[in-house]
């Protein structure tokens, strides 16, 4: 289809349809499409790229494999259970199964400790929690008003607070000079960047643990963060999807526990949660909104219309979440699992110097590597995070995607993928920024140009004579380490 014929098409179209408000056009996208491209694989495509950029739990699959061999009768598609295929296959309304909504806040109490309980009433089902969060958009904001929301922050929050509502967001600034904390004088001066612009700020959605920084909120930032939506009379959506990855002290606290003993108005809390991440099960989009808005509960269950659970879904979970012993197993199984990934994958990057944010929670890291940037910009950001996925062949996610105010933080992912490949990567990273050291120390020793060029041609892999031109920015790769390299630093 010619450029013109295309052009008239998209005339054909919707604005919603045809604008860039998926936001697919970022690179936390294009590392995904590099992986799809060139998937790693062990003995079929060793040298392709490794997916470090799903933030996938996969490491207790074999705990809910078990748990589906052991009860048959879950399944509509078993002769055990075929019986029930009827009375779920045929129509059910959008509150959803009882039993469902029952084992779901069943689980969401396990998954915080037993500390905290919630009303099976108050649960609305979604289509993932990418669903849960526009949901919530819908129904307390109107286009163009605004959600404030600290950095980083989920880059995909682009498309999923504001692509279809209209919803703006306007990012929280937060940096690594508190471990990325949430202060009050950052809220407020975002609070107060909109209003200047005649932007209305409708409320605060935070990330808890946080994504990307697998960091938990301590009890005092959540408090200060109810008294702020209070004093401003504005909304406070807490995404938990990560509840039950806290893998280490300190525990998880969430927002139902806070506001037990705050005087505040309940009206203004939502939580948006699901079973992708502490289950890994983001392929049955299984969203929920947990609200303590009756009116925000009701709203949203005529909205939920457009992403219902699966019955099907709904009738085996029921049956899964309301065994109190597997969930027990499953809660502390994963934890450690998750603890150990963690522990391994971390001591990895410090054997080469390579330091990550202490996090106690998440499927990533928040990798610093601040110190590999010749320019201490995004630009420079960019370059390295080019050579990392086309030449390194690992798909990380650069912090800029996260909107970052600080160039050279990375979300490296290790949950997804088995013990094996987490070694080939490891590898691959020692390789990388020891031949970048070695590049350094040449560069430094040699003085002749033409001498320089040949002993900085290093072997990396194979794929030492692909090229790319991605944004008009040549890159290097690590078989040809320059003096310009981005493992060659500006200061030492």
């Amino acid at each position: 289809m010619g450029s013109s014929s295309a052009t008239a098409n998209r005339l054909l179209l919707s604005k919603i349809a045809t604008s860039e408000g998926h936001g697919e056009n970022s690179p936390y996208f294009d590392g995904w499409k590099a992986y799809d491209r060139n998937p790693f694989h062990p003995t079929k495509n060793p040298e392709g790229v490794i997916q470090m950029g799903l933030a996938e739990n996969q490491l207790s699959f074999d705990l809910i494999e078990e748990w589906i061999k052991k009860n048959p009768k879950a399944s509509i598609c078993t002769p055990e259970g075929v019986e029930e295929f009827k009375n779920v296959a045929i129509f059910q309304d959008y509150h959803g199964f009882p039993e469902f909504r029952k084992a779901v806040a069943m689980f969401m109490s396990k998954a915080r400790g037993g500390r905290v309980t919630f009303d099976p009433n108050r649960v609305v089902m979604s289509g993932g929690a990418t669903g849960a969060n526009e949901l919530v958009m819908f129904c307390l904001a109107d286009p163009g008003d605004a959600f404030l929301v600290p950095s980083p922050y989920y880059p995909a929050f682009f498309r999923d607070l504001g692509w279809r509502t209209g919803v703006q967001i306007v990012p929280v600034d937060c940096d690594s000079s508190n471990n990325f904390k949430i202060t009050k004088e950052a809220l407020e001066a975002a609070y107060e960047k909109a209003q200047k612009n005649n932007i209305k700020v409708k409320g605060l959605i935070i990330t808890n643990p946080s994504n990307p920084l697998g960091t938990t909120l301590d009890r005092d930032t959540l408090e200060s963060l109810v008294e702020f939506i209070n004093q401003k009379n504005i909304h406070l959506v807490c995404d938990e999807i990560y509840a039950a990855t806290v893998f280490s002290s300190p525990t998880f606290t969430c927002i139902s526990e806070v506001i037990q003993n705050m005087n505040c108005n309940p009206n203004l809390i939502h939580i948006v949660y699901s079973l992708s991440k502490d289950m890994g099960l983001p392929g049955l989009r299984v969203g929920i909104v947990y609200s303590y808005n009756d009116e925000v509960v009701n709203i949203g269950r005529k909205m939920s219309s457009f992403g219902l659970v699966s019955s099907q879904t709904q009738h085996m979970l029921a049956s899964m979440l309301l065994d109190e012993e597997f969930v027990a197993r499953f809660l502390e199984t994963s934890s450690k699992r998750l603890a150990n990934r963690h522990g391994v994958f971390t001591k990895g990057l410090e054997e080469v110097g390579i330091n990550c944010l202490k996090s106690n929670a998440g499927l990533f890291c928040w990798m610093d590597l601040r110190r590999l940037l010749k320019d201490q910009t995004f630009d420079g950001e960019m370059v390295l995070w080019r050579v990392i996925v086309n030449e390194v062949g690992l798909n990380v996610s650069p912090g800029s995607s996260f909107k970052c105010v600080e160039p050279g933080w990375f979300r490296v992912c290790f949950a997804n993928m088995d013990d094996e490949t987490v070694e080939v990567a490891l590898k691959r990273i020692r390789t990388f920024v020891s031949q970048g050291k070695k590049a350094q120390d040449q560069v430094v020793q040699v003085k002749s140009p033409k001498r320089w060029k040949s002993n900085l041609r290093l072997s990396f892999s194979s794929s030492s004579t692909r090229r790319f031109d991605q944004e008009s920015v040549n890159v290097l790769s690590p078989h040809m380490m320059s003096p310009h390299s981005p493992l060659v630093r500006a200061k030492t």
